[in-house]
């Protein structure tokens, strides 16, 4: 009976210590609601990527641990994975899909996810990198640019694949990000030669073959800090078609319910571009958390050369039912260069009203 019972025991204490050093989590988003921009129909939208995520950790001894992530993205009206403009050709786990280790060296992953560009501009955009129209994080924090053109049609164009991806250990407030893709043919379309026409379009470019390698490898590079009610961010990268973009932002609470935010963004495309290669973009932003919610406020430029200078004012609103769901309503205006005449402007006005829940 005691031999029974010491198993017992130390089996119990096996199975503990297992659990305790191998973990996995499901978690997700799921996000839908009722938007209308000018001239369209309302229509069954979403403020947020909605998502269905595995993450896990297995702690190997001496303060190293493997870790894991895999998100797949999905559409909540229809409940088919993730399209853009109507093309259905993402991949399964379009979110992230990555693999490494993590010790007091840090972090190195390998596989696909955000670059360290788009990963650390989130944190200083008003609605926290939020694709919705309302948002900032698609066009004017990023500048237009792309960190990924040479993927495949409809294919996310914020992240890297084949890419290895290093965090630093934060040191005084300081973190080191960086990512590096592999020169590597991802199925991307034909974009064929154009030259200026200054009544239709005021930009050129030259001819990229369908499935092209980039001519040397894509990388990202970012520099964070914080320290109390301040924040502060620097980032470089340059894709498969040598475009580069460098980025600064901040952000500041001068009470705690209050953060104020703001970034400069500058796209050189000289290595792609014909004509019209600069692009140059700022975001102010603001949350202010009330009560139960949270009242979200943004306005930004972005001016290319040459073309109309883009403006968007964005007011949003949150109202938290729980810790993991929310109610939402947003408003915006656009103006931006007409596709009929660059040279001159067309105004959008969008409102989403929607709900939001974590699970």
């Amino acid at each position: 009976m005691k031999k029974s019972l010491v198993a017992l025991a130390l089996f119990g204490a096996f199975a503990a210590t297992a659990q305790a050093q191998s973990s996995v989590q499901i978690y997700g988003t799921i996000d839908a609601g009722l938007g209308k921009a000018t001239g369209s129909t309302t229509a069954v939208t979403k403020r947020d990527n909605n998502k269905l995520g595995f993450k896990g950790t297995e702690d190997l001894g001496n303060g190293l641990k493997a870790i894991f992530q895999l998100e797949i993205r999905y559409e909540s009206d229809t409940g088919t994975v993730e399209n853009t403009s109507g093309i259905n050709s993402r991949p399964l786990f379009q979110g992230q899909s990555r693999v490494g280790l993590q010790g007091n060296f840090g972090t190195v992953r390998l596989g696909r996810g955000l670059t360290a560009f788009q990963e650390t501009s989130t944190g200083f955009e008003p609605w926290s990198g939020m694709p919705t129209p309302a948002g900032f994080q698609t066009d004017l924090t990023v500048a237009a640019y792309s960190s990924d053109p040479l993927s495949a049609p409809g294919n996310s164009k914020n992240r890297f694949s084949n890419a290895v991806f290093y965090n630093s250990p934060v040191i005084s407030g300081f973190q080191f990000n960086a990512t590096v893709a592999a020169k590597e043919a991802n199925n991307n379309a034909a974009v064929a030669a154009s030259v200026r026409n200054l009544t239709t379009n005021a930009t050129g470019n030259f001819a990229v073959a369908a499935n092209v390698a980039p001519a040397s490898n894509p990388y990202s590079v970012s520099a964070t800090y914080n320290y109390a009610q301040f924040a502060a961010m620097a980032a470089y990268e340059r894709n498969g078609l040598q475009a580069k973009l460098w980025s600064v932002g901040a952000s500041f609470n001068p009470i705690a319910e209050l953060k104020l935010m703001a970034s400069y963004q500058h796209q050189d495309d000289g290595n792609f571009k014909i004509v019209n290669t600069d692009t140059k973009s700022w975001v102010l932003g603001a949350n202010y958390d009330v009560g139960p919610g949270k009242i979200r406020a943004g306005y930004g430029q972005k001016t290319p050369d040459g073309v109309a200078k883009t403006k968007q004012a964005s007011l949003g609103y949150d109202y938290n039912l729980s810790k993991r769901t929310y109610l939402y309503a947003d408003i915006s205006n656009k103006k931006s260069a007409s596709a009929a005449n660059y040279n001159n402007t067309t105004s959008v006005s969008y409102i989403g009203l929607g709900v939001h829940h974590n699970f």
